[in-house]
């Protein structure tokens, strides 16, 4: 007798070692730090910011299209794999209790967001309305957790459609009403929320409607979105440990591809010179982070009042940038063309050192300039020479023993 429920646990245990098992990579010492530093130092700035708050401060339409986005951004963690599709399948009429679970599960591992978010906006939403009492916050925190059960709830009826159309419609229909009816929660029109909630509660009830008249589960999309999710979660823990179940996406970027591929010669000595830079363009990986880490670097440094604050910073995200760019190296461990390569292995190890200092190098000169774009011209000593030397400490000191 199938027992989905006993399944489910079996297959979430599975799940829970898995991901725990680089959980551990990904949270270690460096990163706890540099964590609890960005907190530390965020709460003491946004406290002190808030003590000049301007009057006519959006507040409402903040807090609203925050909470809007969060509850309607939703995703089903079923946690199903390939096989179900030949061998579970035939126990769809049983698997109440499996999807049931999955709801539960996706529901709770969403709250942290949530509870993140409500954390970080109560201060200004007591500075916004000061004469507003502690409770009235609490009850729309609830509101907010009602919302987003329902939208996880019409998330998974949407997952028995298979045109694209119309879960991406019904996706952007309820993400506009979520986002009005928290503005006027916020701004305490309650009459307006609660005309806009009936609007929402139609489009629930027709979400249910349209889900009633499929014939059954699409398996093979919640295949495909879960094996995404965990593909997402590899490619990060793969910045701080080996992943081999990782399937490297490859994007074509050809024009970026021409642009640092000019100039390297037509040598052996080159070969992983052109691998590495072509490497780094072309992951889904490298590129996209390095460019966050050095927009989120540049906004701390231009709203941070404090010039030593702004120094660390820069020092702070220059070293997760180096730390992530170490994880070229073994990029491509398990190509075995890589082996066959007439070339020795010390160009290899050269070839990354070499990206990784260029890539710093942009990194220290771009939040250098920043600072004397604000009129800062000592900080703009101070963030090259320090950035030049905790580059070069750190690669020298740091990477070049973990290359092996």
């Amino acid at each position: 007798m199938f027992d989905s429920h006993e399944f489910y646990k079996k297959r979430f245990s599975s799940h829970i070692k898995e991901t725990s098992r680089y959980l551990k990579y990904i949270f270690n010492s460096h990163m706890v730090f540099a964590i609890l530093f960005f907190i530390s130092a965020s709460a003491y700035y946004y406290q002190q910011w808030l003590t000049q708050l301007p009057e006519n401060f959006p507040t409402s339409l903040i807090i609203g299209v925050i909470f809007g986005l969060i509850v309607s951004y939703s995703p089903i963690r079923t946690l199903l794999k390939e096989p179900d599709l030949v061998f579970i399948i035939v126990a769809e009429n049983k698997m109440g209790a499996y999807f049931r679970n999955s709801l539960i599960y996706s529901f709770v591992i969403q709250l942290y967001l949530l509870l993140l978010c409500a954390a970080a906006f109560g201060p200004l939403y007591f500075a916004s309305y000061p004469d507003r009492q502690g409770n009235i916050y609490l009850l729309t925190l609830v509101v907010v957790l009602i919302f987003k059960v329902a939208n996880l709830v019409a998330n998974w009826w949407m997952l028995k459609v298979r045109e694209p159309g119309i879960r991406n419609t019904d996706f952007f229909i309820r993400t506009v009403l979520n986002v009005v009816i928290f503005y006027f929660i916020i701004k305490g029109e309650m009459l307006f929320a609660g005309i806009v909630s009936v609007i929402f509660v139609g489009v629930f009830l027709y979400d249910y409607y349209l889900s009633s008249k499929q014939s059954g589960i699409a398996w093979d999309m919640l295949v495909e979105k879960d094996r995404n999710r965990m593909q997402a979660f590899y490619r990060l823990a793969n910045m701080f440990a080996d992943v081999p179940h990782l399937k490297n996406r490859v994007k074509k970027r050809q024009w970026l591809v021409n642009f640092v591929s000019k100039g390297i010669p037509f040598e052996k000595e080159a070969t992983y010179n052109y691998l590495f830079r072509i490497s780094f363009i072309r992951s889904g990986d490298y590129l996209g982070m390095y460019l966050r880490l050095i927009v989120l670097g540049g906004l701390f440094i231009y709203f941070i009042p404090n010039l030593w604050m702004k120094l660390i910073f820069a020092i702070l995200f220059l070293y997760l940038s180096t730390f992530q760019m170490m994880t070229l190296y073994q990029h491509h461990r398990t190509n075995m063309w890589l082996d066959l390569y007439p070339v020795d292995n010390i160009y290899r190890k050269e070839a990354v050192l070499k990206i990784i200092y260029q890539l710093s190098g942009i990194q220290v000169l771009i939040f250098s300039l920043l600072f004397l774009l604000l009129g800062e011209f000592v900080g703009f000593i101070l963030a090259f020479a320090a950035g030049v030397l905790f580059t070069v400490t750190f690669v020298n000191g740091y990477i070049k023993s973990r290359l092996k």
